[in-house]
């Protein structure tokens, strides 16, 4: 198979985290043959991160299979929708409806632990007077809450090292929903602490996704990378001889 039919997995990273979140699914990714690249989402707004990640892909030669964990899930709904996109795959993630914000989706829910845990700092915005609002979670609550099953030396590091969200994130409307026109796989932690799983079961139902469970934390790629791998492995395997779905059946 020619090096550009072969589709590159974009690993997407979500808040409070950054892209060596996939340190442990990236290896079992490469040894399976697969291209692979994580990009460092900026985190400063969904649709500025979305437009960010879309530039990605499009220097990507060849089809994708697109992954976002956690707030990655919501980038990944817009920038999906990129022509080279073959499929979603939602790690933990939000799937958010057209016009739907973050909070909106979590506002249908009880609130998970997270909800008191978080942090709010000031940040310069270049051009403005006002600044900004990062958002994080409290250092002595991260392992508990985002990392429960990791490795506590680990969860420790992470903890000390989040790449925090901007506040607007929360806010901002989904102009777009690629799972609508594209092939989407989901997989819930049913132990996560950080996203009420049934916020992840909702969106997932909602998107008609191939959906799987798996009994961890929210940081699931680094506590159970093989059960991350292997879903996305599914996407690569399904898409690999269907239609194409991106915009053109020719």
């Amino acid at each position: 198979m020619p090096r550009h039919a072969r589709p590159t997995v974009v690993l997407v990273h979500g808040a409070f985290a950054d892209a060596s979140s996939y340190a442990r699914v990236v290896p079992e990714l490469t040894a399976a043959g697969m291209e692979v690249v994580a990009p460092a989402v900026p985190n400063r707004g969904l649709v500025g991160d979305a437009a960010y990640i879309a530039s990605v892909i499009r220097a990507v030669e060849g089809p994708v299979i697109l992954v976002g964990h956690s707030y990655g899930g919501a980038v990944i709904t817009l920038a999906g929708t990129e022509d080279n996109v073959r499929a979603l795959v939602y790690v933990a993630g939000y799937a958010l409806e057209e016009g739907e914000s973050l909070g909106e989706l979590q506002g249908r829910f009880p609130d998970s632990g997270l909800a008191d845990a978080l942090v709010q700092t000031p940040f310069p915005v270049p051009g403005s007077t006002d600044p900004g609002t990062d958002v994080s979670v409290a250092v002595d609550r991260f392992p508990a809450l985002f990392a429960a099953d990791v490795d506590p030396d680990l969860a420790a590091v992470l903890a000390v090292s989040q790449r925090p969200l901007a506040a607007r994130a929360f806010t901002e409307a989904a102009p777009v929903a690629a799972w609508k026109t594209k092939p989407s796989w989901g997989l819930v932690a049913s132990r996560d602490r950080t996203i009420n799983p049934d916020v992840e079961r909702y969106g997932y139902e909602r998107a008609g996704m191939t959906t799987v469970e798996v009994d961890s934390s929210h940081l699931v790629m680094l506590a159970q990378p093989k059960a991350v791998a292997e879903l996305i492995k599914d996407a690569v395997r399904s898409t690999a001889h269907g239609p194409d779905r991106s915009g053109s059946n020719d």
